[in-house]
């Protein structure tokens, strides 16, 4: 029997709020299911393995069932990339493996009607911070991404969207002025989108617990990859404080970054029609309440 679920609020669509789901019995009775539960009106989720390289075939007939109906609920859907894929590894078999999981999950995102991939921007991973070494990992950005990039065609294709770090390791992109040079390696392809992670961006230095903090990052990121780049949020307060280098979520107004940021972050005009997706411990838990949290902060930045 063919599951149907209730449609989303058309008032949510400024900035539908959602959270990585887990697929577990399928897109539609998994994934889906899950979202419907817990009120989200966008999601995030894994199209394989999270921390391995295989390519998990799909079902055509799963695909299309899930595509018509988060379709019909006008819920936007968004691919997260294996935690494993990073295109400046000096291991050849890596990045090999990098660039065609990254493909595939391309690939995936289309079949099931996602409209992006978060993929992790990557380290150069050399203990001696060497400037040749960073310099060929972004070749190797270049030489891996642009051919991805320019596969993705017409316009319904899903971006490809960079998810700066948090700064550990020897990151290639994290603060906000890194995206600079990241989106030159890539000729700033229009294809190439950002994905705002405010965890990431804090540990990275960001003063998003400043008053104004928060807008001055966005029109900071909007000044950098020009508008309709930034086409997605992670909303996740932070266990550690601004510039630890510290990938450590917490739940909303619970961590360093608390709820000011992201009432700035509604509020911001160049954020319209981004959707919020929560990344915080047990956001996807039925009775968590970040959910609800960012909902009445959008409430509340819009009247």
């Amino acid at each position: 029997m063919k599951q149907s679920f209730p449609s989303l609020s058309p008032s949510a669509l400024r900035n539908p709020v959602g959270t990585h789901v887990q697929v577990g019995k399928g897109l539609v009775a998994g994934a889906l299911a899950s979202a419907v539960e817990i009120e989200a009106e966008t999601i995030q989720v894994f199209v394989g393995n999270p921390r391995g390289w295989a390519h998990s075939a799909g079902d055509p007939r799963v695909d299309a069932a899930f595509r018509e109906a988060t379709a019909a609920r006008g819920m936007r859907v968004f691919v997260h990339a294996p935690y494993l894929v990073n295109l400046g590894s000096p291991t050849p078999a890596t990045y090999e493996k990098s660039v065609a999981v990254l493909a595939h999950n391309l690939r995936r995102a289309a079949e099931i009607g996602a409209e992006g991939v978060v993929v992790h921007t990557g380290s150069f991973v050399d203990p001696t911070g060497s400037t040749e070494r960073h310099a060929s990992a972004m070749r190797q950005v270049r030489d891996g991404l642009l051919p991805l990039l320019e596969a993705l065609g017409d316009e319904d294709a899903p971006w490809l969207l960079l998810e700066p770090t948090a700064g550990q390791g020897r990151s290639l992109c994290a603060g906000v002025e890194d995206l600079v040079p990241y989106l030159a390696a890539v000729d700033d392809h229009p294809r190439a989108g950002i994905c705002l992670d405010t965890c990431h961006v804090f540990a990275a230095g960001a003063p998003l617990d400043d008053e104004g903090g928060a807008t001055a990052t966005v029109d900071r990121i909007i000044e950098i990859g020009g508008p309709g780049r930034l086409r997605l949020v992670h909303a996740n307060d932070s266990m550690d404080v601004r510039g630890a280098f510290k990938d450590r979520h917490q739940r909303i107004g619970e961590g360093h970054i608390g709820t000011g940021a992201f009432s700035e972050l509604f509020a911001h005009p160049g954020l319209e029609g981004v959707p919020f997706i929560l990344e915080t411990p047990g956001s996807r838990d039925a009775g968590n309440t970040d959910i609800p949290l960012l909902k009445k902060l959008r409430e509340q930045a819009h009247g």
